[in-house]
């Protein structure tokens, strides 16, 4: 589900880009849920997550740069789409890291257009890192910095090879099928990256970092296999 707000003080604007951003993710079988806003003000007052924010710049009140740079201030990591009618304006919108801009009357093609490449790098980062949503933050973790995963409780710890561990509401059974092949789920609770294997014996995988690992006696076997197959790839 992407979530996906719009903040327009013109109705029939706001509308119509609800209208247009529906029927481009209808096209692509993409599920999405769409949220008008009138007013900054209104915006800034909703306190659930946006994946992707279209917003006016010139309106009354909080004009919509003063509302991106609020947003930003308390972690918004959203994509942040600008609508004007003045293009020189959008040169103040790399202060709040903005993906886009469409100008006004927005055309349908104009808008797909920063869709197909908005879908085309959300696509490249899934296929190399894991999105993690935790409260209003989102964010992007590589593959390749995650050396486990580990479940406690209804949620998830990435431990990193940064030594950072990253915790959030998720079942392991989404996350396993989320990761590549050079994931393996060795134990109910455990998922490991098989880049940071060091050695397996007698049951435990001993990770890089001086982590250990349990792995069940009933993926024990398979592990082996798991294991043999993955230095051959290498």
């Amino acid at each position: 589900m992407i979530r996906i707000a719009v903040c327009d003080d013109e109705k029939s604007m706001s509308d119509q880009i609800r209208k247009m951003v529906s029927d481009f993710f209808r096209a692509k079988n993409r599920e999405v849920s769409i949220r008008q806003f009138l007013s900054g003000e209104e915006l800034l007052r909703y306190d659930k997550p946006i994946d992707v924010l279209f917003l006016d710049i010139q309106m009354e009140g909080t004009d919509g740069m003063e509302t991106a740079r609020r947003l930003r201030e308390r972690g918004f990591r959203g994509t942040l789409i600008f609508v004007t009618v003045l293009r020189e304006m959008v040169f103040s919108a790399f202060d709040v890291q903005a993906y886009d801009y469409l100008v006004k009357p927005v055309r349908r093609e104009a808008l797909e257009r920063t869709m197909e490449r908005l879908l085309a790098s959300l696509q490249n980062a899934s296929e190399t890192g894991l999105l993690v949503r935790k409260g209003y933050d989102s964010r992007i973790i590589p593959l390749t910095d995650i050396v486990f995963c580990e479940s406690i409780d209804r949620k998830i710890y990435l431990h990193l090879v940064s030594s950072e561990v990253v915790d959030y509401y998720e079942r392991i059974e989404n996350l396993e099928s989320k990761l590549g092949s050079s994931f393996f789920r060795c134990h109910r609770s455990y998922l490991i990256h098989l880049k940071y294997l060091k050695s397996y014996q007698n049951g435990t995988a001993y990770m890089e970092g001086g982590r250990q690992i349990p792995v069940s006696r009933l993926r024990g076997r398979e592990f082996s296999e798991v294991i043999l197959q993955y230095m051959k790839n290498m």
